[in-house]
């Protein structure tokens, strides 16, 4: 679960931009959309080999 908590005198566009960096970083976004449309064996594949490199 990403959480972004305002500052005091933060604006709001920046911690918009913190939140949209958290939720890219955490991967929130590839998951989204690989439950969203049809995945092909191809697709799959390098999914599951950039999960591998990321894990080393």
């Amino acid at each position: 679960m990403t959480q972004v908590t305002v500052g005091e005198n933060e604006g709001v566009e920046s911690a918009l931009r913190r939140f949209k960096r958290q939720v890219s970083k955490a991967g929130i976004f590839i998951d989204l959309k690989r439950l969203r449309h049809h995945e092909t064996p191809f697709e799959k594949y390098k999914r599951k080999a950039q999960q591998r490199r990321r894990r080393r």
